[in-house]
């Protein structure tokens, strides 16, 4: 029988993917084989968490008017809602370099779509103070703060009008003014950026910098994303920075030497003093979906992210377990 020192039960477990790009050909796939279809084989990862995170790459409107200045626009179908919700997506970050493809209309479409199914959303909003806001919620007892950023599409800022929770990589203080406000009223605090060059393999100097200074401020977990292939990972002062997280979905073309169509799924283990267990499970996105990498694609995805972390002194098992160095 439990007693009242048995913590057990207060491990919260938190799913953290990359990219979902459910417009283009994901939108038209997802029409043709089920709202399930991107998940593959990998539903049951998402299915045993109790929190799931993911930056939801494009706006889920039906406005048709498009943004000029952009080569490519992005939108899905709103009733792409159920892809997310099938796969227990709890919170999206939507602060990135697609969601106002098709202008404040999209942007605020997507909002109400979320609202109404119940997803969380950061990054993004009607004003700038509504794009600032974070989410706050409770999983087992363990209260978890989420704020979400992009340094991407800087004509895209929140003001007085619908945006982007814009940041200049560098600028600290816009990260420190949002932590403050909530950092006592929470036991971990989650911080998703959709940050950096594309298709780059690793962070630059900069970016490391700015992750540590995030960290400083009162962050546990950073969870990048928007590079569209994964970067390393570092344990900093005991808590987690992922560079970035890669794509989760999409129908992109494959770089033979980054490998893109290679995602990890990051499932993460907290209680109320912090992260506890991170675990790296290799994902194969192919015809537009997502599914456990097998063989040579698993044996490639860990030592590539072996390779990328060593940097950080960070030492991921075979078996996708990140060492956190805990004292």
């Amino acid at each position: 029988m439990a007693n009242s020192f048995d913590t057990t039960n207060s491990l919260v477990t938190i799913g953290f993917g990359g990219d979902v790009m459910m417009g283009g050909l994901v939108n038209e796939k997802i029409a043709q084989a089920g709202h399930s279809y991107p998940w593959g084989n990998a539903l049951p990862l998402f299915k045993s968490n109790d929190l799931n995170i993911v930056n939801l790459e494009a706006p889920l409107t039906t406005y048709k008017k498009e943004q000029t200045r952009k080569a490519i626009n992005f939108k899905a179908d709103p009733s792409r809602i159920q892809t997310l919700m099938d796969a227990g997506i709890n919170v999206v970050n939507i602060a990135n370099d697609h969601i106002l493809d098709f202008h404040e209309e999209g942007l605020m479409d997507t909002i109400e779509h979320l609202r109404k199914s119940g997803i969380e959303h950061v990054g993004a909003g009607a004003d700038a103070e509504m794009a600032a806001a974070p989410v706050i919620l409770t999983r087992k007892d363990v209260t978890i703060g989420i704020l979400g950023f992009t340094d991407n599409e800087p004509y895209w800022a929140a003001i007085k009008r619908p945006g982007t929770n814009y940041i200049n990589i560098g600028d600290i203080r816009t990260v420190q003014w949002a932590i403050k406000p909530i950092r006592d009223q929470v036991d971990v605090l989650i911080v998703t950026i959709h940050w950096g060059d594309k298709m780059v393999g690793k962070p630059l100097a900069e970016f490391v910098d700015f992750a540590h200074q995030i960290i400083d401020a009162g962050a546990d977990i950073i969870h990048g994303h928007g590079n569209h292939t994964f970067q390393g990972i570092e344990v900093y002062n005991g808590k987690v920075i992922m560079y970035d997280t890669g794509d989760l979905i999409d129908d992109y073309n494959v770089d033979p030497e980054l490998r893109n169509d290679h995602s990890l799924f990051v499932t993460c283990e907290i209680d109320k003093t912090g992260v506890k267990k991170l675990k790296l499970t290799p994902l194969l996105i192919q015809e537009m979906q997502a599914n456990l990498a097998k063989n040579e694609d698993y044996d490639w995805a860990i030592s590539r992210i072996q390779e990328l972390s060593a940097p950080f002194n960070t030492f991921i098992t075979k078996e996708g377990e990140v060492h956190l160095n805990h004292s």
